[in-house]
């Protein structure tokens, strides 16, 4: 019997662009699903990678942490997942379990994590190998394009939500992937949602209107009213003293992305009647099983462009430019 061989976009080394190669895809080990993948969201931590901004990734690597597909093989020892059930693969995709952090339910802080298409082969494949303990089984209602994007935008985006209490007036900075979930999500669960933009984009701040949010604008202006909570997606430090300004006295500010650029010093009048700044730090899979049930009851829409799996780099492109319009994601 010959080799499993896979199609697969590798990043070789950071600020290159992927390569379309057929590798060896490798035996499916204990634990482990084989993945059939019909599609994997592209998400701006797939863009950081591919540009050099996160640490010591494994290379090469086959990026995408987004990943939908049908199980077409079980290892050993793999419980509550059968051959031909449809199932995700988010970004966290091992942790020791034994840890104080995941004794403690915070798994997402595992020292020895390890991150799918970051240190673990994602899902820019064909298919992929994955922890059966990290796959999702995907609600109904939502085709294999439309439920990439809330496995990661969609869960991250959760874990900020989370983060941000329960305040009426919600800010959201950066009307991308994340954004366009969490800003649904917020408007099912009665909250008012302020969308901001970079200056000038009026087609994301009519997106946020048509998705919702009561006003939106650029994220340069104050918002009509003081806000409860804010949410940056977008990757931007100085968005932080900009948001803190935007806050109510107690309000919270929550840093949501993996990779920000520098935060420029502020004044701590900013910072002073107890206003908070948070971080979020990936995804347990507590926060997978809710968010994708509560997904279903808010009756979320994802807006995705398709792109074929050879084109991953120009779909990585349309993100850096910002052409995006939603979620993005590759069909295999």
């Amino acid at each position: 019997m010959g080799v499993e061989t896979v199609r697969a976009m590798v990043l070789e080394r950071p600020g290159e662009p992927l390569m379309l190669v057929e590798r060896a895809l490798g035996d499916v080990q204990a634990g482990q699903v084989c993945i059939e993948v019909s599609t994997c969201g592209v998400c701006r931590t797939d863009l950081h990678l591919v540009d050099g901004e996160l640490p010591e990734p494994s290379l090469p690597i086959v990026p995408g942490h987004q990943i939908v597909g049908e199980v077409s093989a079980c290892g050993t020892g793999v419980m509550g997942i059968e051959v031909g059930q449809r199932v995700g693969v988010p970004w966290l995709g091992w942790t020791c379990g034994r840890c104080a952090f995941c004794a403690g339910g915070q798994e997402n802080l595992c020292e020895t994590a390890r991150f799918t298409g970051y240190q673990i082969d994602g899902g820019f494949a064909d298919r992929a190998l994955a922890d059966h303990r990290f796959c999702f089984p995907l609600p109904q209602g939502y085709p294999d394009l439309q439920a990439a994007p809330l496995l990661c935008a969609g869960l991250i985006g959760y874990r900020a939500l989370t983060m941000a209490g329960d305040g009426r007036r919600l800010g959201l900075y950066g009307i991308g992937a994340a954004a366009h979930i969490i800003l649904q999500v917020a408007v099912h669960q009665g909250r008012e949602v302020y969308a901001f933009t970079r200056s000038g984009d009026r087609s994301s701040q009519a997106f946020a209107r048509e998705l919702g949010a009561v006003w939106a604008g650029s994220s340069t202006e104050p918002p009509p009213e003081r806000l409860d909570a804010a949410i940056l997606f977008a990757p931007v430090g100085a968005l932080v003293p900009a948001s803190l300004k935007a806050l109510r006295p107690g309000g919270t500010v929550v840093c949501a992305g993996i990779h920000m650029s520098d935060i420029p010093s502020f004044p701590y009048e900013l910072l002073w009647h107890e206003r908070h700044i948070r971080s979020v730090a990936n995804l347990t899979r507590q926060d997978g099983h809710r968010f994708l049930s509560l997904a279903a009851q808010s009756n979320v829409q994802t807006h995705v462009t398709p792109y074929p799996l050879s084109q991953a780099n120009e779909a990585l492109e349309a993100l850096r430019r910002g052409a995006i319009q939603g979620a993005v994601a590759l069909v295999m």
